[in-house]
C-alpha cells in the first residue's frame, strides 16, 4: 500500500502541467477560428455555386475542386463545436457524439489532403502525358476517385471512436482534446504520418515540380499555361502551409506521450505548438480559395479558346467555299 502510494506521488510530481498553454489557446482559438469561419464558409459555398451552377459543363478539374470544397465545408462545420469544446466541458454521455464530430473533422482534413494530391496527379498526367491522358482522364474517373477518397478516409479515421478513455467514473471532458494512449501508439502515428501526410505530400511535390518544369520548358507561353502554373503553386501553398507544421507537431507530441521528451519546458512548448498548428491547419479552407479562383478562370479560358477555334474554323471553311 505504501509502495503504491509512493509510486502515485512520484508519478504526479513528475507530471508536467500544461494549464498555462490551455488558457492561452482558449484565446488563440477564437482569434484563429473566427476569421477562418467568416471567410471560409462564404468562399466555399460560393465555390460550390460556381462549379455546380455557373460553369454548368463539368470537367475533371471542376469535379475535384467540388470535392475539395465539400471537404473544406465539412472541416469548417466542426469549428463551432471546437470553439465550444475549448471553453466548456462536455458531459460524459456526449462522448459518442464527440467522437463522431472528431471523425468528421479528420475526414475533412485528410479528405482535403488526398483531394489536393489527386488534383496534382491529374494535372501531371494532363501536362506531361497529353496523349495518354485522353485514355486515363475522364469525368467518370474523377468521380470514382472522389468517391474512393471519401470511403478510404472514413474507414481510416474510424478507430477514433476507440481513442477516448473508457472510464465509468469519468465525468465531464473536453471534446477534441485528450485522446487516450491508444491514439498515440507507434503504429497509429506511423500510419498517420506516412499515409496521412508524407505519401500525399510526396505525390504533390513530385507531380507539381514535373508539371511546372514541363510548362516552363514549353516554347509557347500562353495565358492557359500561366494559369496552370498559378494553380500548381496555389495547390502547393494550400497543402504545405497548413499541414506541414501540424504533422510535425503530432510527431513531437508522440515523443512526449511516449516519454522520449521529459523536460517540462519542452513539453509545454510542444503542447503550445500542436494547439496552434492544429488550429492553423484549418486555414486550408481559405487557401483552397486560390485554387478555386484559378481553376474557374482556367475553365472559362478553355471555353473561350474552344469557341475562338470553332469560329476560326468556320471562317476558314466559308472563305474556302
Amino acid at each position: 500500500m505504501t509502495l503504491r502510494s509512493h509510486h502515485q506521488n512520484f508519478t504526479m510530481s513528475n507530471k508536467c502541467s500544461t494549464d498555462a498553454v490551455d488558457n492561452l489557446t482558449k484565446t488563440l482559438d477564437l482569434v484563429i477560428y473566427v476569421p477562418i469561419l467568416v471567410f471560409g464558409l462564404p468562399l466555399n459555398i460560393m465555390a460550390l455555386f460556381v462549379f455546380c451552377h455557373l460553369l454548368r459543363k463539368w470537367t475533371e478539374s471542376s469535379i475535384y475542386m467540388t470535392n475539395l470544397a465539400l471537404m473544406d465545408l465539412l472541416l469548417l462545420l466542426q469549428l463551432p463545436f471546437k470553439i465550444h469544446a475549448t471553453h466548456h466541458m462536455w458531459a460524459t454521455d456526449k462522448k459518442l457524439f464527440c467522437s463522431f464530430l472528431e471523425s468528421l473533422y479528420f475526414v475533412g482534413m485528410y479528405g482535403s489532403i488526398y483531394t489536393i494530391a489527386c488534383i496534382a496527379l491529374d494535372r501531371y498526367i494532363a501536362i506531361k502525358h497529353p496523349f495518354q491522358a485522353k485514355q486515363v482522364r475522364s469525368r467518370k474517373t474523377a468521380l470514382i476517385v472522389c468517391i474512393f477518397i471519401w470511403v478510404f478516409v472514413m474507414v481510416a479515421v474510424s478507430p477514433i471512436y476507440t481513442f477516448r478513455e473508457d472510464k465509468k467514473d469519468m465525468e465531464d471532458f473536453h471534446c477534441f482534446h485528450g485522446f487516450s494512449n491508444k491514439g498515440w501508439t507507434t503504429a497509429v502515428i506511423v500510419c498517420l504520418e506516412f499515409f496521412g501526410f508524407l505519401l500525399p505530400a510526396f505525390v504533390l511535390v513530385v507531380c507539381s515540380a514535373q508539371s511546372v518544369h514541363t510548362l516552363k520548358a514549353s516554347k509557347s507561353i500562353n495565358p492557359m499555361r500561366q494559369a496552370g502554373v498559378r494553380i500548381i503553386y496555389s495547390s502547393l501553398a494550400a497543402f504545405l502551409i497548413p499541414f506541414t507544421p501540424c504533422h510535425l507537431a503530432i510527431l513531437l507530441q508522440y515523443l512526449v506521450r511516449n516519454d522520449f521528451i521529459l523536460d517540462c519546458k519542452h513539453q509545454e512548448s510542444i503542447a503550445l505548438f500542436i494547439q496552434v498548428s492544429m488550429s492553423l491547419a484549418n486555414m486550408t479552407s481559405c487557401l483552397d480559395a486560390l485554387c478555386y479562383y484559378f481553376i474557374a478562370k482556367e475553365v472559362r479560358s478553355t471555353k473561350n479558346t474552344v469557341r475562338l477555334s470553332i469560329s476560326r474554323a468556320r471562317a476558314t471553311s466559308t472563305s474556302e467555299v
